[in-house]
């Protein structure tokens, strides 16, 4: 079994940051972007305050990440996104909102997970259409494999939740059998006519393109797994 250390979460894109992001860089990027450090983060030293810690992994441009962050001011967010176009599209959310419960992490988020998150400081994980390798051959790209699960679930709190989303029915159907199989987390989902997936929980917006499949008849797949309480 390959160390989690070995997965990445995020795939290398090409992008181009626009002057409306370079300038929320320059300018909000030093409050709100958290330098990597191989020491242990204090949540209460970064947000000025004691509240639950929601990860979220590979936000892309950031707008649910936003979204979230507003509709929840009493939790804290982290987010990891190596991609700099991403980050300054945040940013400038951050700006445009005026949200003081988010900050972010240029950095692969299992060096994160492994180097600045320690066992049981988590509240929550986001985990929104991650790269679904669609070629067989790829699968083991996928960052929903055994290892990144195990290394998420000794970062949660008991009660803790991993909430994961795909609009690709195979990762969804691997993503199911890899959670189900990690012995201290249990499905969330009680509704037995929903096949282990879980609704749409209210917080997590739809997107355009998500809204546009739903249309074209291309599903989408949450799931909620929450960390055990007794690890039984």
């Amino acid at each position: 079994m390959p160390h989690p250390k070995t997965i990445r979460s995020y795939v290398l894109r090409a992008g181009r940051t626009t002057s409306g992001q370079a300038k929320a860089l320059q300018t909000l990027g030093p409050r709100f972007v958290l330098p990597y450090a191989p020491v242990p983060l204090i949540p209460e030293a970064v947000f000025g305050r004691r509240a639950p810690l929601i990860l979220e992994i590979g936000f892309g441009m950031g707008d649910a990440t936003a979204h979230i962050a507003r509709l929840r001011p009493d939790d804290d967010f982290l987010g990891c996104e190596v991609h700099e176009p991403g980050v300054g599209a945040l940013l400038k959310r951050i700006g445009e909102l005026g949200l003081t419960n988010l900050r972010i992490i240029q950095r692969d988020a299992v060096e994160v997970l492994t180097h600045m998150l320690g066992e049981g400081s988590l509240d929550g994980v986001h985990i929104f259409f991650p790269d679904p390798w669609h070629k067989k051959r790829h699968h083991k790209r996928r960052l929903i494999q055994p290892p990144f699960v195990a290394l998420l679930a000794s970062r949660l709190k008991p009660g803790g939740y991993v909430h994961c989303a795909t609009d690709w029915q195979p990762y969804a159907e691997q993503m199911l059998q890899v959670l189900g199989a990690e012995p201290r987390l249990r499905n969330a989902s009680t509704d037995p006519s929903l096949g282990g997936y879980a609704p749409r929980p209210a917080y997590r917006p739809m997107t355009k393109f998500e809204q546009r499949g739903l249309r074209l008849g291309h599903g989408v797949w949450d799931l909620v797994f929450e960390r055990r309480h007794d690890d039984a």
